[in-house]
């Protein structure tokens, strides 16, 4: 089935992937009212990289047989979303207290007070940020930390899979 998959369409679908799992992040976060702690900002910063790579790559995959430039892009993308899989599986080792996680992990997104008397005020009502080792929201036990660990993974063996076809045919091999 992979083999049916255009070489030349990956750096597309990564680009997808990675928007819509950073607008499911923003939508989590703007819309249903989750506030990211300081590694889920982490976490969506190979997502951005990687979307920037992916494009080039793109743009210049136009014909069926990409070139170097194109595979080094995206060799670029999968060592990224390694990137974001390693910070992702950190994450949920904090979350499900496999390890401690850093010290200062407190909010440093969406709670930022526009003034001192809104910073007061946020007091008050007793809101507080959120912690690292405390997953927000989950499904089935996976966090969404467990998620963007597999959705990074997954991405980063699709990355890998035009490098494999090109080390594969210029070994002679079918």
């Amino acid at each position: 089935m992979l083999d049916r998959l255009p070489s030349n369409a990956i750096p597309w679908i990564l680009l997808a992937a990675s928007a819509a799992t950073i607008g499911g992040a923003l939508f989590f976060e703007h819309v249903l009212g989750y506030i990211p702690c300081a590694l889920c900002l982490e976490g969506r910063q190979p997502h951005y990289y990687a979307m920037g790579a992916a494009l080039i790559a793109g743009i210049l995959s136009r014909e069926a047989n990409i070139g170097i430039l194109v595979l080094f892009f995206l060799g670029l993308c999968m060592a990224l979303y390694l990137w974001g899989a390693g910070i992702s599986f950190h994450h949920m080792g904090v979350e499900y207290r496999w390890w401690a996680g850093p010290e200062d992990c407190a909010s440093v997104g969406g709670s930022v007070a526009g003034s001192l008397q809104d910073l007061q005020s946020a007091l008050d009502r007793g809101v507080k940020p959120p912690r690292c080792d405390e997953a927000a929201w989950t499904l089935f036990g996976i966090s969404l930390a467990g998620f963007n660990f597999l959705i990074t993974l997954a991405l980063a063996a699709l990355s890998a899979l035009p490098l494999w076809r090109y080390f594969r045919e210029s070994r002679g091999g079918a």
